[in-house]
């Protein structure tokens, strides 16, 4: 492997970083708050893996939503609850709940009249992350958990038994033993993760390997997000980053040392020529300049943004000593996950519908832009993943359904999802859908989500594409399905 060298920069711990609970992570009893979310679980699964004593409560759980992946729990052993506060029994327990959860949860209450102690989601991603020998940490605001399973197979083909994080279901991982395969517990040395910067927390991981793939709007301004991602490359040991992104191409500086990647950029030592894109899969040609090698690419997943996916999965695999060639192989016979353009399936009447996590702006552009670049009628449903984000992100959210979709396409809006709290919620999707049609688009505001699958499956026509975007709520997958159903 070579690598280029940059300006080192020394890690300072910060006062966010989390002190392990007293003896080993698998020592005492654990409990989950939200044991069901898509980075509780991977956790949950990761610790249990190791042989802790997991327990753990879920609102979904107590409200009947996707019940079989609460069963599918309970038959690997995972003690489940109400979340009423009943399942925390002791002070050995280490009470694990998101930043997000309110201190009125009884959970939470609970666990400071017992005085447990208590780690965000974070924290103990890495306080596991940073244990290991070889941390390969992805970041960036779109793609990462496409990258991180791919690296994670990459890893897996070469024979290194990694540990993944993911929060997402990895297809290549899952089968009827792990429907829901979004972590994987290895005996190697590394541990790939997806790291997140929305909450500032990637300020706690220490890695070897540092992934940047984009840096664009999303929870936080542009400026913190610099200094975050910034920190974050200097404080590994190696950096793979995109050159072809200019907020990531200037933050080169502030790495140790670098494996650059790109497809527009002639400086990246890692490109891609003879691009050719299928509905559902993509083929290049992959590029080593720093050796002069080219090696064909076959990915099962379509767009130009799997592409960027595949090649910084395959710069981090080669900064981790993976070769280059091995890594383009491996990538290969990569499935894809759960939610990412995910094709739930075609109807007797020609209408595809397409499953997939696109919720901020860059997501859901590259998404709709994998869709227009082939024939066929766009009907795009969103559910916004919150009111907070909403409104942070909602004008630009707007331009991207306008922009991406042509005169003939919809978008179809439903409120944003909730599932209780405090939160704002005076201003809703409404907004959003005036701002589509004063940037020109076409766009329908539906408030509940049912009637929208209704509109949706009265509307489709042959040869259209639905595709089902959100964050937050694993039921949008059974909202696909249900509309293949009616369309069927």
């Amino acid at each position: 492997m070579e690598v280029v060298f940059a300006a080192s920069a020394k890690y300072v711990p910060s006062m966010t970083d989390a002190p392990l609970p007293s003896g080993s992570l698998t020592a005492h009893p654990w409990f989950f708050c939200g044991i069901g979310g898509s980075g509780m679980l991977p956790l949950a699964l990761i610790l249990k893996g190791h042989g802790a004593a997991i327990g753990g409560s879920d609102r979904s759980r107590d409200q009947g939503r996707t019940p079989e992946k609460f069963a599918w729990l309970e038959a690997l052993g995972f003690d489940l609850h109400p979340q009423d506060g009943s399942g925390v029994v002791s002070a050995e327990q280490t009470l694990v709940a998101s930043a997000a959860v309110e201190d009125t949860v009884p959970e939470v209450v609970r666990a400071a009249e017992l005085g447990c102690p208590r780690m965000s989601r974070a924290q103990l991603l890495a306080a596991l992350f940073n244990a290991a020998p070889l941390g390969i940490a992805i970041g960036g605001t779109s793609g990462k958990s496409t990258v991180t399973g791919m690296t994670g197979w990459i890893m897996t083909g070469a024979g290194r038994d990694p540990t993944i994080m993911n929060g997402a279901v990895m297809k290549n991982f899952a089968g009827p033993e792990a429907p829901f395969a979004s972590a994987r517990v290895g005996e190697g040395d590394a541990f790939v993760s997806e790291v997140d910067e929305s909450d500032g927390s990637i300020a706690l991981y220490r890695p070897k390997v540092a992934v940047l793939g984009n840096v664009s709007l999303d929870h936080k301004s542009l400026e913190e997000l610099r200094d975050l991602f910034g920190d974050f490359l200097a404080r590994a040991d190696v950096s793979a980053i995109n050159l072809d992104d200019a907020e990531t191409a200037a933050l080169a500086g502030r790495a140790r040392a670098l494996v650059t990647f790109g497809i527009t950029s002639d400086d990246a030592q890692i490109g891609a020529v003879d691009v050719v894109e299928g509905p559902t899969s993509l083929a290049a040609t992959v590029l080593d300049r720093r050796n002069d090698t080219s090696h064909a690419l076959n990915l099962k997943v379509p767009g130009r943004h799997n592409l960027y996916n595949a090649l910084a999965a395959i710069a981090a695999a080669n900064a981790a000593g993976v070769p280059v060639a091995e890594a383009v192989e491996a990538l290969g016979s990569f499935a894809g996950l759960a939610r990412r353009f995910d094709i739930v399936g075609t109807s007797p009447g020609g209408v595809t519908v397409i499953d997939d996590f696109g919720h901020n702006p860059d997501k859901v552009s590259a998404t709709l832009a994998t869709l227009k670049a082939h024939p066929g009628r766009v009907i795009a449903f969103f559910q916004p993943h919150g009111y907070g984000p909403l409104r942070q992100m909602g004008a630009e959210l707007a331009e991207v359904f306008a922009r991406e979709l042509g005169p003939d396409d919809v978008t179809v809006l439903c409120d944003p999802v909730y599932f209780g709290g405090t939160v704002d919620r005076s201003e809703g999707s409404e907004r959003i859908v005036r701002l589509i049609r004063e940037h020109g688009g076409k766009a329908e505001y539906i408030p509940a989500r049912a009637d929208c699958g209704t509109w949706i499956a009265q509307t489709a026509r042959v040869g259209d594409r639905v595709v089902v975007m959100g964050a937050r709520d694993d039921t949008l997958t059974v909202f696909a399905k249900d509309i293949l159903a009616a369309l069927a």
